[in-house]
């Protein structure tokens, strides 16, 4: 198994995609796209956790809802949320008008938007330009632009299974937390896979990596994870190993894209990866992890590269995991800072000069059981703030 180098959502056999400008974006660039398999697909979807839903999730979780799709219809610009009975006429008509430019039929279109909310859908540019979009097995580059609305990198991965192949493109910057956050993500598989195998297997893998997630505690109405699969590259090897390895690849490819995700937090200029072991549940190891990459005083804290340990314990303390604190070791950037309930000697000043980096690593091992867990975060800095203080103005 292995990462495919440029790899995309079209790298799997029999996907293409493209994108156009279709003047949604405020800031100009790619903002309308298509992913779309010839061939029928196997389909499931994961959507937000938020009770309010935009109309995109409400209409693709009636058409996934039967198990198969063949096309994803996409903007970026406005999320068309909180748009009533008028913006569930507009996604159906997005969803018809994919379905004209691609001859099949609109229950088989998937729907997914991004942006401001509350703002109706330009339909008439969707309608203009949709007959614009050029597929191709290239297209996918572009498709994962088109999708970005703060995110300042397209965020793609391709892993190769050996048998089988599975692809993907994400965006999210901002408004992400654990149960999803403002991100789309959407996961191509040439495996031929039953519905409700791959459905089980999307739910795994988001538990491991989308749901690991944490920016600035926050979640969105349209937070949407689709995975199409064509079946071209033939079945998926029969039995547990067959499966293991599908599950475990899937999973590698959601976690590459999630990790992506929280290092492109808004504002953000380093990545946090809490990782937590020796959990008596993984239940217990994944709280731990999240409340820790979530809190906002630790992110703070590794902004400033202050490398206050005492916010990481406060932090782990308030999880909710079952814990001894005489038993927790706690490391920072490889550092040991916390053992046996008490502080570790350690340099200071060298780590928090190792806190400068591109990524600060934590680990903590509470020693208690076998299960661990790894979950993402950003630091908090000013830059967060302004981003969001005129995001419409």
């Amino acid at each position: 198994m292995k990462a495919i180098p440029d790899g995309t959502v079209t790298s799997p056999k029999g996907f293409v995609a493209g994108a156009v400008k279709a003047g949604i974006k405020a800031s100009g660039g790619l903002d309308l796209g298509i992913l779309f398999s010839p061939n029928f697909c196997m389909a499931a979807g994961m959507f937000t956790a938020n009770r309010v839903k935009a109309a995109p999730v409400l209409l693709s979780q009636q058409h996934v809802a039967k198990g198969r799709a063949q096309a994803v219809v996409v903007n970026a610009g406005c999320a068309n949320a909180c748009t009533g009975d008028q913006g569930m006429e507009d996604a159906i008509e997005m969803a018809q008008l994919a379905a004209n430019r691609l001859g099949v039929i609109r229950n088989d279109v998937l729907v997914a938007s991004t942006g401001v909310i509350g703002e109706r859908l330009p339909v008439d540019r969707i309608r203009d330009k949709v007959g614009d979009i050029a597929l191709s097995r290239e297209g996918g580059h572009d498709l994962a632009r088109a999708i970005m609305t703060t995110d300042t990198r397209p965020k793609e991965v391709a892993i190769d299974a050996g048998d089988f192949t599975i692809g993907g493109i994400a965006k999210g910057s901002g408004m992400i937390h654990p149960t999803l956050g403002t991100m789309l993500a959407f996961l191509t598989t040439d495996a031929a896979v039953g519905p409700e195998f791959l459905r089980e297997a999307l739910r795994e893998a988001m538990d491991a990596s989308f749901n690991m997630v944490t920016v600035d505690g926050d979640t969105s109405p349209n937070d949407t994870v689709f995975i199409l699969a064509n079946g071209m590259a033939g079945s998926v090897r029969e039995g547990a190993e067959g499966a293991g390895v599908f599950q475990q690849a899937l999973t590698v490819a959601c976690g590459a894209l999630a990790r992506a995700i929280a290092a492109d937090g808004e504002g953000a200029t380093r990545l946090i990866e809490v990782t937590v072991e020796g959990a008596r549940t993984v239940g217990d190891a994944r709280a731990a992890a999240r409340t820790i990459a979530g809190s906002p005083l630790v992110k703070a804290a590794v902004h400033g590269c202050d490398p206050n340990w005492g916010r990481i314990i406060a932090a782990l303390g308030r999880s909710g995991c079952e814990m001894d604190e005489s038993r927790v070791e706690l490391s920072l950037c490889h550092v040991a800072v916390f053992a046996g309930g008490a502080a570790s000697a350690f340099d200071e000043a060298g780590l928090s000069a190792a806190m400068g980096g591109s990524e600060v690593p934590i680990r903590v091992r509470l020693n208690l059981g076998e299960h661990c867990a790894v979950g993402w975060g950003c630091d908090l800095t000013a830059e967060y703030v302004t981003i969001n203080s005129d995001y419409k103005t």
